[in-house]
């Protein structure tokens, strides 16, 4: 197949996502085209099968801002008739959908009819698509998708709730490369950040409030009190000076590090023991499911699709949003040295449930489905 996928080339969930699925199926022997307006952060391998188009966005003075969806939309144009895709698969609703609609609406005036894929990824229904200046466009560009997916049950029954969508969602959850996450030997780099063997806590996002990074801050703080442990901080945003500030205030600097942005995030997962997502919202837990892929367990919210992935009692444990007292009693169990042991064994078997070979072949079948259909309409 000749695939077109359109998504955030960030470092979120959803590019994320995007890109490793696009990586896989190029790897399978699918022709795969990036639309967006920069290379996608994981598009990061040669492969002859890949390929990446820029979305240029002009710049008038006329425009208070720029206008990306009308040049997205023209730019999937360009792509499908140039390069004669059978399926596009757009990722986040905002503004992919819509201008995926527009864009198949343009081909079809030109005798060329084009499936869309629209997958839901959390934020774009449970955050932005429910404000009312984005809610009417949301619906109908769901609802004018040929396929939709979603990433969880529970991003599923959310984007039911909120919108009145028409269409059948499949869940197709997210998954994780247990080639590329998985754990390494990297005992040199855990005797430089715990070289009398502290326990290593761990936490990777964006930084942003619904993340609830000062609850990880928090929680390792009261941790930190009745075991010797470590913190360490993958990522960065808006957030980040005020935790900081925090981890003054509390008086750990010397035991926490603010690592950035990393590329190679498994290696610092290789040498946790224990992963902290006190999320305030997560459609799925990607960053999680990453961390039980190297064989960490998880201290988590119950927040969204959580649950789903991370097995209360099993791979960790589920609490409530802003439980701090009883994550931390719930971490230090998990970090008890008779305890630990199962649970990274636990995590790892589950993280198996998510492996890209067992993932791919469901999107696979999506876009024939949907290919086949609209076939079937000509």
């Amino acid at each position: 197949m000749r695939i077109g996928i359109v998504c955030y080339p960030t470092f979120g969930g959803s590019g994320v996502v995007a890109t490793e699925l696009g990586k896989a199926l190029a790897l399978k022997g699918h022709q795969v085209h990036f639309i967006t307006y920069s290379q996608p952060a994981r598009l990061d391998v040669f492969n002859e099968n890949l390929f990446y188009h820029e979305v240029y966005i002009p710049s008038y003075p006329l425009f208070q801002y720029p206008p990306y969806e009308l040049a997205l939309a023209s730019k999937m144009v360009d792509i499908v008739r140039f390069e004669k895709l059978d399926v596009l698969h757009v990722h986040y609703a905002i503004p992919h959908a819509s201008a995926a609609f527009m864009a198949k609406q343009i081909l079809r005036t030109k005798g060329i009819n084009i499936p869309v894929i629209t997958t839901l990824h959390g934020t774009d229904i449970t955050l932005v698509g429910k404000d009312a200046s984005f809610e009417p466009v949301v619906t109908f560009s769901i609802n004018q998708s040929d396929e939709v997916t979603a990433v969880s049950d529970s991003l599923r029954e959310e984007t039911y709730d909120y919108f009145q969508i028409e269409k059948d969602i499949q869940v197709i959850p997210n998954f994780v490369s247990l080639d590329k996450f998985k754990r390494q030997k990297k005992e040199h780099f855990r005797m430089a950040i715990s070289p009398n063997n502290e326990k290593l806590l761990v936490h990777t996002s964006n930084f942003r409030a619904v993340k609830r990074v000062e609850d990880v801050i928090q929680i390792f703080a009261k941790v930190r009190q009745r075991i010797p442990s470590k913190l360490l901080l993958v990522g960065d945003g808006p957030d980040r000076p005020k935790m900081e500030k925090l981890c003054r205030e509390l008086h750990i600097c010397n035991d926490v590090r603010f690592l950035g942005k990393l590329d190679a995030v498994e290696e610092v997962l290789s040498i946790a023991d224990l992963f902290l997502m006190p999320s305030e919202k997560e459609s799925f837990g990607l960053a999680a499911l990453e961390a039980m892929s190297c064989e960490v367990p998880v201290i988590s919210t119950n927040a969204g699709g959580i649950p789903e992935l991370n097995i209360d009692g099993v791979t960790g444990f589920v609490s409530p949003i802003g439980a701090i007292d009883e994550m931390v009693e719930k971490a230090l169990f998990v970090l008890d040295d008779a305890n630990l042991p199962r649970f990274k064994a636990n995590a790892l078997e589950r993280a198996k449930d998510f492996d890209i070979e067992k993932i791919v072949p469901l999107y696979e079948k999506t876009y024939q489905k949907a290919i086949n259909e609209q076939l079937a309409l000509l």
